[in-house]
């Protein structure tokens, strides 16, 4: 399908230049381009339509590329291409609208965090950063928080799948049995859920994902609602 078929150039030559201009050293594509907490300086607007198109390694642009090729070039067909773009970039924007709000609401105990003995005020350790009796600036600890990746979008993509074939069956390693989509989508929210509160695998955007699994929930269901999506369109 041709949007899912330029998604995934697009994806693969923006990893490319990032790698080559990573390699020589002429300019870093994650600071422009990877999605910057809104009060760091490297932060532009821009950025929550860009990082979709960011990826860290290539183990990370694969499984994004895969997850995209296969569910997206049926969705492509359930939705029509102008539809299926538009609703793959709303997730994407849902999923970056989702990680600002958690850094926005979690960037003080990751400060409290970031130093050493007792700490009586997060206020404290912003004078004392701002006094210079730390390592870093206030600005470089809001430009460590970056994220990166069409994960949020990919999810709008599997969420989107178990709504319009939610009884088709899924064979995912290492189960030897088929799980049906609807299941297997809500294990996914679920651990990602679990994940995020925990702070297990702290390296991953979970909240984003789930950005990305809301966004798509609501416009499927506005869809479904108006009558613009339904059994005739691919709904079981």
């Amino acid at each position: 399908m041709p949007v899912t078929k330029h998604l995934l150039v697009i994806n693969v030559i923006v990893w490319l230049a990032t790698f080559v201009f990573e390699q020589t050293g002429v300019v870093d594509l994650y600071q422009w381009l990877g999605l910057h907490f809104w009060l760091g300086s490297d932060f532009n607007p821009a950025q929550f339509f860009t990082y979709m198109f960011m990826h860290g390694g290539f183990g990370h642009l694969f499984v994004n590329m895969f997850s995209l090729w296969m569910f997206g070039s049926l969705i492509e067909k359930v939705l029509g291409s102008k539809r299926y773009l538009f609703y793959y970039i709303s997730c994407g924007l849902g999923a970056a609208l989702v990680q600002e709000l958690v850094w926005q609401f979690s960037w003080q105990d990751m400060l409290a965090g970031s130093v050493t003995g007792p700490v009586s005020s997060v206020q404290d350790i912003i004078n004392a950063v701002n006094a210079g009796h730390a390592d870093f600036t206030m600005d470089d600890f809001y430009n460590r928080m970056v994220t990166v990746g069409a994960s949020g979008a990919v999810f709008g993509l599997l969420l989107a799948f178990a709504m319009i074939f939610p009884n088709m069956p899924m064979y995912i390693i290492p189960f030897p049995f088929p799980i049906k989509a609807k299941w297997m989508v809500l294990g996914y929210g679920v651990l990602e859920l679990f994940f995020g509160v925990s702070h297990t695998m702290s390296g991953v955007a979970h909240y984003a994902h789930l950005g990305g699994m809301i966004a798509g929930i609501i416009m499927i269901l506005y869809w479904k609602h108006n009558g613009t999506l339904s059994r005739g369109n691919g709904f079981y």
